[in-house]
């Protein structure tokens, strides 16, 4: 099976700046891909590409089977794009908005309709139907603007930090609304600066690094690669007084205790596990402010 998304050598200059330096990357269909990186590391200007909004200087990019350079209107016609800000009108009803995006995309007026109602049931907006989008919290503006790009059913959603600016509810609703998207096999390729939406929602993961990636695995792969757990030793003040490596194991949980116990310290003892934030400081930093610094991958 050919993948959804095929990078290969990717470059992209603005000016004397180079923002993509040889990007390679792959993304089977039906997974959900999460693209990270620090601002200005290139995450909107590879979407941009992917989705024929913008061309590559070299390289080549394969999206659903074809060449966004040479088959833009083939690729245009099996994608999806929600970008960082909402594209509805705020005049219009959430109803009229999904009705004009149904017309647009070439429905009969009675298809239209119909497919409006299940995506307004689909993303929890059917109650709100007949009301004035400009009326909408951020949190339904994101819901109904992710249903305009299901209107026509897309083999591959782009979404370009789809949660920026939600409260945690809303955060969390969106991401509920993104698992279901996923799971009906549609592939979804994600940027985000919440690395806790990374973890929650990918099955796989890469850190984008001065125009490559730095690394690519599943959350898990990736904080094996800063280290294991750790059991620490914290003062009244919060502030670490010891910490002792640890396979999370009962038994390497009672020998780090143990060797706590024994350097006769006082204070609360808390177990540590890696986190994507210390994977992306170790990647993302420069390397006299890395810390933990990278394991060697086998």
């Amino acid at each position: 099976m050919r993948p959804a998304i095929e990078v290969r050598g990717l470059r992209k200059r603005f000016g004397a700046h180079t923002v993509l330096d040889g990007l390679d990357l792959s993304v089977e269909p039906g997974e959900v891909f999460a693209l990270l990186g620090p601002n200005g590391a290139g995450k909107t200007t590879t979407i941009s590409i992917l989705t024929t909004l913008m061309h590559p200087d070299d390289g080549i990019a394969h999206v659903a089977g074809h060449d966004v350079a040479t088959q833009a209107d083939e690729v245009r016609r099996r994608i999806s794009l929600t970008g960082q800000s909402a594209a509805v009108d705020d005049v219009l009803t959430a109803s009229e908005n999904l009705v004009m995006f149904g017309r647009l995309a070439s429905l009969s007026p009675r298809a239209a309709a119909e497919r409006a109602r299940d995506l307004l049931a689909r993303f929890a907006l059917a109650d709100a139907a007949a009301r004035r989008v400009g009326t909408f919290s951020g949190g339904m503006r994101r819901r109904l603007d992710l249903a305009l790009s299901f209107v026509v059913t897309p083999e591959v959603l782009f979404l370009d930090e789809p949660t920026t600016g939600l409260d945690t509810r809303s955060r969390r609703d969106l991401w509920d609304v993104i698992r279901a998207v996923a799971a009906a096999g549609t592939t979804v390729f994600l940027t985000t600066q919440y690395l806790e939406e990374a973890d929650q929602l990918a099955d796989r993961i890469a850190v984008l690094h001065e125009g490559r990636v730095a690394a690519l695995g599943t959350a898990s792969q990736l904080k094996a690669r800063v280290g294991g757990d750790t059991v620490e030793l914290h003062d009244a003040r919060g502030d670490l007084l010891r910490e002792v490596p640890t396979d999370g194991t009962v038994s390497g949980l009672r020998r780090a205790l143990d060797v706590l116990d024994e350097s006769g310290a006082e204070g609360v003892v808390s177990l540590r596990r890696p986190t994507l934030d210390d994977v992306f400081l170790a990647l993302t930093e420069p390397a006299s402010a890395r810390t933990p610094q990278l394991k060697e991958s086998a």
